[in-house]
């Protein structure tokens, strides 16, 4: 973890680009620090921190009002789901003048919330499909899977007469209306009603793709099927749709993400599990242009996963201009609010959502309405170490890149790729005192090297920040060849028949100076290191990666000083670990507490 504290340390020091601390939202760390304490719950209206949770709820509904003119559909009392928000935000459209023309919504929110009322019996814990982003007068939805008959009987009967029952295992009894009660009474019907009524409200609101994002076909409990999913659905009901299985991790799995001191790379899933069975299955003619080889899904890490998954969403959302998107997994608010946040936050970088939005504001708007409000259970999944919402945020620096740019036209481009790598001559054109030392901590340039697999002989390069006024800039560069690794390892132990690739880490020193003072401050990163600082860049950076750094870092300064890291299960990097420690608590990064992160 020293390394990961360390580079917390860091986040809260100057801005890599402006050289000043990135704009914070006032109330982002009130938000953090309600949200690590209890799990939010519309029926309980906030209980003893109710006028915390109704500023976060204000907030939210101001913000969405920025750039859309929306309607609300009252869940005050929880009365349609109880782990959804209060208010629940439905965009009709952007409210600029010219976004008004060009894209309006044949939406009536009665008949929508008519819906709503019908079909929340059909999907898991009641968590019907709910509309949450607007992209070009198309509706990105989230919602549960599919009820089976064990959640369906289940609700209506261990509910109704134990009412006392916890709702973290089963939906409201609140939620029953006595029109549930008639549905349940057909029982060869039931199926065809419930799920005729969630079709309609997907239909109603033009969502042609489903995305599931379950590992499993049906999620047995008990040896009960408690739910079920599209692709298994036997009348074939949803056969209308494009359904696309896209199995991901479950929230159980990032445990092991944050026992690796928060490294994603290198870390695979283990696919041969019993109860995996639902395999990748995307049509043809969605995946041609996207240059990616599904059949390795299951050889890739974490990173890979996460990016190739987010690349496909992007593109459906970006290549359809009719038709929208349901991405869920299993209850909804684990690997859904990933996927969800990810689409918001890269569609807000590219300009095209939220247009008004700063960094600071976006990023509370995300963490408050996709986690909070639509019941991600925060405080059991840090008890648990299963941190898939730090993941979220930490990812961000995964998907900078040009990549992932949902713009058709005026596409930015980013720098070439070079075979000869950064030569020789580049490094000369630099002026002696941009150089500076390639051993010294202290010097204006550090010269960091790293050996990993790669291009022979080759330098590799990334664009970095340049801080204007006057202020020198500053680089550093990677050098990658074949031989065999030099660099420092991180590697946890796995059970010989789960061993995962080792991952090779690196140990970065960065010293900034400016003209008027000598002062250093030394920044550390171990790997991919969760809170560490952003990359020393050679090129400005692109706004679509500025804006997602100053997300990141807003996002790493804020949990830092209210959540925090946990620590990890001890692993061969300890030493090192230790090392790094007391040379980050001498030159003052850390002070001698280590409960802080």
């Amino acid at each position: 973890m020293a390394g990961a504290r360390a580079a917390a340390a860091s986040s809260t020091g100057p801005s890599a680009s402006s050289g000043s601390p990135p704009p914070q939202e006032p109330g982002l760390g009130e938000l953090l620090e309600e949200f690590s304490r209890t799990q939010y719950r519309a029926k309980d209206g906030g209980g003893t921190s109710g006028s915390k949770v109704e500023r976060i709820e204000k907030r939210c509904l101001e913000l969405f009002g920025r750039d859309y003119c929306f309607s609300v559909i009252p869940n005050v009392n929880g009365d349609i789901c109880g782990h959804y928000p209060r208010h629940i935000v439905f965009l009709e459209y952007e409210s600029s003048e010219k976004e008004k023309d060009t894209f309006q919504s044949t939406v009536q929110v009665s008949r929508l919330q008519d819906l709503i009322n019908r079909s929340k019996m059909a999907r898991c814990r009641g968590r019907f499909v709910c509309p949450v982003i607007l992209f070009k007068g198309k509706h990105i939805c989230r919602s549960a899977t599919l009820a089976g008959w064990g959640e369906l009987y289940g609700r209506s009967g261990y509910n109704y007469f134990f009412s006392g029952g916890a709702d973290d295992a089963w939906a409201d009894v609140e939620d029953i209306t006595e029109e549930d009660c008639a549905l349940r009474s057909g029982d060869t019907h039931l199926f065809d009603k419930v799920r005729g009524y969630d079709i309609r409200l997907l239909r109603y609101l033009s969502v042609k793709y489903i995305c599931d994002l379950m590992v499993e076909n049906k999620k047995v409990k008990f040896g009960v099927n408690v739910t079920s999913s599209e692709k298994v659905d036997k009348a074939q009901r949803y056969a209308d749709f494009t359904l696309l299985s896209i199995p991901y991790p479950g929230c159980e799995f990032f445990k092991e993400y944050k026992d690796r001191d928060y490294m994603a790379e290198g870390l695979i899933f283990n696919w041969k599990q019993d109860y995996v069975d639902a395999p990748l299955s995307i049509p043809d003619f969605l995946t041609h242009s996207l240059h990616i080889d599904w059949s390795q899904y299951q050889s890739w890490d974490l990173v890979q996963q996460t990016q190739n998954y987010l690349k496909l969403l992007l593109s459906i959302v970006n290549s359809d201009d009719d038709n929208g998107l349901l991405v869920h997994c299993i209850s909804g608010w684990d690997r859904t609010p990933l996927f969800i946040s990810l689409l918001r936050l890269s569609l807000w970088a590219d300009g095209l959502i939220h247009t008004s939005l700063k960094p600071a504001e976006i990023l509370y708007l995300t963490v408050a309405y996709d986690w909070f409000l639509f019941g991600h259970m925060l405080v059991d999944r840090l008890s648990k170490g299963e941190e898939i919402f730090f993941f979220c945020f930490n990812f961000l620096k995964h998907i900078t890149s040009e990549d992932f740019s949902a713009l058709k036209t005026q596409r930015r481009k980013s720098l070439p790729a070079r075979d000869a790598g950064f030569t020789v001559e580049d490094i000369c054109m630099l002026k002696r005192r941009d150089r500076g030392s390639t051993t010294s901590l202290g010097s204006d340039f550090s010269l960091v090297m790293e050996s990993s697999p790669g291009a022979a002989g080759s330098f590799t390069y990334e664009a970095v920040e340049l801080v204007p006024g006057g202020v020198q800039a500053q680089a550093a560069w990677k050098k990658s060849h074949s031989s065999s690794p030099q660099s420092v390892l991180w590697n946890r132990p796995q059970p010989t028949e789960d061993r995962l690739p080792s991952h090779q880490g690196l140990i970065e020193a960065k010293s900034s100076s400016s003209s008027s003072s000598n002062h250093s401050d030394n920044y550390f990163r171990i790997g991919s290191s969760p809170l560490e600082v952003p990359k020393p860049r050679l090129a400005a950076l692109s706004e679509r990666e500025t804006r997602l750094q100053e997300v990141r870092s807003a996002f790493l300064a804020t949990y830092s000083s209210t959540v925090g890291l946990r620590a990890g299960a001890p692993s061969p990097s300890g030493a090192i670990g230790g090392l790094l420690e007391q040379f980050v608590r001498g030159v003052g990064l850390r002070g001698t507490s280590s409960s802080a992160l």
